[in-house]
Formats: structure tokens, sequence, C-alpha cells
């Protein structure tokens, strides 16, 4: 249960202004790409931290780590609907990245490593179920104050619900009793790390990580001035809208089953198609076809990444750690910088230049996938 609160806290505090961020750009004269900047810094920082907090976890202790980081984003959080500008959002945006790694950096590794083998599937499936509704929360819940009031209320009632979940983790997150401090090996590390980009299918699988998770979140950052502009929704309609998201938690519960029948490959190429399928739809003037042509997106999304990311674990099994850490740093980083670029194409081409933009870099994702498919063959 520790761990359902860890998920539900970081990952609320992580995409707590994904929703805002078309009232910041009415209310405070941002452009979407600024605006974007409050989920990029957060995302960014957090993909660059992430390796070496895992290491540092190792010799320092993982269940210490994630309570001192998870409590330390919430309380910059709390501080966040104090900005006096954009420009300060975004800074204490990248802080709250920088803080929170220490939960998704370690919460998996604490939980092998605590955990009897017979009850570790159950309590695995209990921390990613905290990520999917914390993230999902962390849309919810913003969006539907602003009905009521403006972004800094909506922030902050957002983080206060954070406030509880990070308390509640720190009261049932119990001793570590199997912890044993390693000593510091960067240069170990480094060189493991290179041998796996070195591999081309692991190289692939990064890649495919970037490119995927950044055409996702730009498509639902994007989504809410879409959404407000063709259609007139308001922003607590908009909110709602997130609730496609459930549709990757049941393309991750499929994912299993689609790779045990058709093979990681197939499976991996299946989700990407109907990626590019969806796109169309999302790109249609008819809000019935945008939202399931969102839904069939987020489906194929998270059929790739849950392939993805249990691919790169099967590939190094000897350094299981340093490539999935590797494969989440790539993950978020196309978050960042993809979402980032992706505010430039929309205010600059708009909603369809935008779409024409994330298909193609679907089609460099088919690329990688189908490249990867190729070397696991030969």
């Amino acid at each position: 249960m520790a761990l359902l609160a860890a998920g539900l806290a970081s990952f609320n505090a992580l995409y707590c202004t994904q929703a805002l961020m078309p009232t910041l750009t009415s209310q405070l004269g941002a452009t979407p790409a600024q605006a974007s900047l409050t989920v990029s810094a957060a995302t960014g920082i957090l993909a660059i931290t992430i390796l070496p907090v895992s290491v540092l976890s190792e010799r320092f202790g993982r269940g210490r780590l994630m309570t001192i980081s998870a409590m330390a984003a919430v309380i910059v959080g709390l501080l966040l609907p104090l900005a006096p500008s954009l420009g300060w959002l975004v800074a204490g945006r990248g802080l709250q990245g920088l803080l929170v790694a220490g939960v998704p950096a370690t919460a998996m590794a604490w939980l092998s490593q605590e955990i009897h083998p017979r009850h570790l599937p159950r309590a695995m499936g209990l921390y990613v179920a905290g990520n999917t509704v914390g993230g999902l929360l962390g849309r919810l819940i913003p969006s539907g104050v602003l009905q009521f009031s403006g972004w800094r209320p909506a922030l902050g009632i957002d983080m206060a619900f954070a406030l509880v979940c990070t308390v509640a983790m720190v009261t049932l997150m119990p001793a570590e009793r199997r912890f044993v401090p390693k000593q510091l090996r960067p240069g170990n590390e480094l060189r493991t790390m290179g041998r796996q980009w070195a591999d081309r299918r692991l190289a692939g699988l990064f890649g495919i990580g970037f490119i995927f998770m950044g055409v996702f979140v730009s498509l639902y950052d994007f989504l809410g001035y879409r959404l407000t502009a063709r259609f007139g929704m308001p922003p607590s309609l908009i909110g709602l809208v997130f609730l496609l998201y459930l549709f990757g938690t049941l393309a991750s519960a499929r994912a299993g089953h689609l790779t045990a029948t058709r093979g990681r490959g197939p499976a991996m190429l299946i989700g990407a198609a109907m990626a590019i399928v969806g796109m169309p739809l999302v790109a249609s003037g008819l809000l019935w076809l945008t939202l399931p042509g969102v839904a069939l997106f987020t489906y194929g999304f998270f059929t790739v990444h849950s392939v993805a990311s249990g691919w790169v674990g099967a590939l190094a099994p000897r350094a299981r750690g340093e490539a999935s850490g590797t494969y989440l740093a790539c993950y978020y980083l196309g978050s960042s910088i993809l979402g980032y670029l992706s505010g430039h194409v929309m205010h600059a081409f708009g909603w369809t230049g935008l779409v024409m933009w994330l298909v193609g870099l679907i089609l460099i994702g088919c690329a990688l996938s189908a490249m990867v498919v190729r070397s696991a063959r030969s």
C-alpha cells in the first residue's frame, strides 16, 4: 500500500499542470510551447536525474530515498501556486522533477528487494495502478477546480491531495530489511550503458520509448487547446477527456497476452499501427471522431510501451537495472523535448500541422520497431 500511495503522489505531481495549459495561455499570455514547459521542465529534469538517482540508491537505500524524494517534491508543489510569473512556475516544476525522480528510479527495485516473489506481481500491480491513477488524478483534479476558480487554487488543491498521499506513503513504508549498501562505481555503470547502446536492439527500443512517449505527451498536452477552440468545451469537461487515459491501462493489461500469442515484434507493430490509425480521426473536425481517435491512439501507445519496456529487460538480463533506467530516461526525455517542440509546431501550423508532425514521428517509431524486429531475428 505504501508503493500505491507513492505512485499516486509522484505521478500526480509530475503531470499536475498538463490540464492547466490552456488556462495558463489565457491567463498568463503564454504560447502553447511556453505553457508546455510546465510539463517538459519536470519530465526533462526527471529524465536527466533518474539514472544517477538509481545509482545513488544502491549506496544510501531505496526506501529512505523514496520517502525524502516524494515529500520534498510535494513541498515544492505546494509553493507553486505562489509563483509570480510563468518563468518561476517553470523553474519550480523543474525542481519538482528533480526531487520526484527518487520514486520512479527506485520503486520497482525496492519491491523486488523487499517483497516475497510469491506476492511480487500483486505488489507491482498496485504500484503501476498508483502510477496510472495518480497521473489521471493529476489531470482531473485541477481541471475540475478550474470550473470554479483559477489555476492557482486548482494547483494548490491538487498538491494538497498529493501531500495526503505522501503522508500515507511515509506512514505505511516499512523499514528496509534486505538492503545491502554497495560501493559506487560510476565507471562500471557507464561502461555497461555503453555496451547497451552498442546493441542495435536495445538502442532501437530506447529510441522507440523516446519517440512514442513524446508523441503521447504532445497529443494530450495540446488536446485541450483543440477542444476549447473547435468545440467550445469548458475546462471541467476537458478534464474528463483524460479518462481516455484508462484505455492505456486496459492496453497494458492486454499487452502480455498479445505478446504471448503473436510475439514481441508483431505485438509492438500492431500497437504502432493502432496509434497511426487513430491520428486521422484525431485530426477530424468532429468530436465523435476525435475522441475515439484519441482512445485508439492511447491504446496503441500503451501497447508499444508495455512491449518495449518488457523487451528491454529480456535483452539485458545481467544489467536489467541499467537498461530499464536508460529506457525510462529516454522515455521521459522524449516527453520533454518532443512535447516542447510540438508546442512550436502547434503555434505555427495549428492542429492539422501538429497531427501531421506527430504522424511523422510515429512513422519513425515504426521504422525503429521494424529494425528491432529484424535485429532480433538475425
